[in-house]
């Protein structure tokens, strides 16, 4: 399979680096300031999160989603615990069973038709408290958007959220792509993670214009006050922060996370109206977010991969993930749609 340099379709981690963004790591790039987080930088970058998130956020900055998963994990969880998720949760499916063996704790996983959890679907897996032979649940873990470009409304996460505090758990958004959610839903990222309840946030930015960093965000005090030694243990504390702080600073400027999250997500609208007036083809997902999924015969997707790089989701059904990103364009779509047509049609 040859894979051109042309903008593909098989994950918004394969887009470039903003502009903005570049041009914030070189404007941070003078001179000399204190390593491992203490600088202006950073502090500035904190204080931008709180005014997202709310002032009590307590936020630690790593490299990579597994790790802003695996370590805010760990710092709620003890060995004994359990976490609940989807059965397509980045977690369970990507993570190379990283949560099971940095924080020592079981994931229990759930069956969802569109990725997203439902209290009525946790029950199988919420019992056995003080029972010293069953794993302790301890969190519920959703992601927004999901791993099926789905999208959890704030009255869902806060009924997930109440589930779990009622039961003495704590709920965990994995946010990696958080900000196609924000664009989706047209409310200020607080409403759906802080003000529903959300106990602990990993909030991207790689998939959505940066280079690298996420964040790890307790939303409430306390939750974790020995992190700091967590994160280091894991091996996520930067020792030139301003690097990753400098990216997080210009993302949230003129609200750029927002403009190139709602760009990706117009793409994807798009790109999924055209692909599905093609005889043949069938949409599985409500397309959401950046995100459609596709039934497409092997042998079409076969040809078309010589072209465009995409992932099969399921080969039992045949289904693709198609990921449109913030540089995606009206010409991509064109092409591609173009190309799907062109096959498809010497098919019949």
């Amino acid at each position: 399979m040859q894979h051109s340099n042309k903008r593909g379709f098989a994950s918004d981690n394969n887009a470039g680096v903003h502009p903005d963004i570049l041009k914030g790591i070189i404007d941070s790039n003078e001179g000399h300031v204190v390593g491992y987080g203490d600088d202006h930088y950073t502090r500035q970058a904190r204080k931008l999160f709180r005014d997202h998130l709310g002032e009590d956020t307590e936020v630690w900055f790593v490299f990579t989603g597994t790790a802003a998963n695996t370590l805010g994990l760990s710092g709620i969880t003890r060995s004994w615990n359990s976490v609940i998720a989807a059965h397509t949760a980045h977690i369970q499916q990507d993570e190379c069973g990283a949560p099971e063996k940095f924080a020592g704790c079981k994931v229990l996983t759930v069956d969802t038709p569109d990725g997203k959890l439902k209290p009525d679907m946790l029950a199988k897996h919420i019992h056995g408290f003080g029972f010293e032979h069953h794993s302790q649940p301890r969190v519920i873990s959703i992601t927004q958007t999901t791993e099926m470009g789905t999208v959890y409304t704030a009255g869902e996460i806060r009924e997930l959220a109440d589930y779990a505090h009622e039961k003495g758990m704590l709920l965990h958004m994995d946010g990696a792509r958080i900000a196609n959610a924000a664009a989706y839903l047209s409310l200020p990222v607080r409403e759906f993670t802080t003000d529903a309840g959300v106990d602990l946030l990993s909030f991207g930015g790689t998939k959505n214009g940066m280079m690298y960093g996420e964040a790890v965000c307790f939303l409430k005090p306390g939750l974790s006050p020995d992190f700091k030694y967590i994160r280091k243990q894991g091996m996520q504390l930067a020792s030139k922060m301003r690097y990753i702080s400098a990216q997080f600073i210009a993302y949230f400027r003129n609200d750029l996370w927002l403009r190139n999250a709602s760009r990706a997500n117009a793409m994807a609208r798009i790109l999924s109206e055209k692909i599905r007036e093609i005889p043949g083809i069938t949409i599985t997902q409500q397309v959401q977010s950046n995100g459609v999924f596709a039934v497409i015969p092997h042998d079409v997707a076969e040809v078309l991969m010589e072209s465009y790089f995409f992932y099969s989701w399921d080969e039992l059904t045949s289904e693709y993930r198609l990921m449109t990103s913030w540089d995606t364009t009206p010409e991509d779509i064109d092409d591609f749609v173009r190309l799907l047509g062109k096959v498809m049609a010497k098919r019949v």
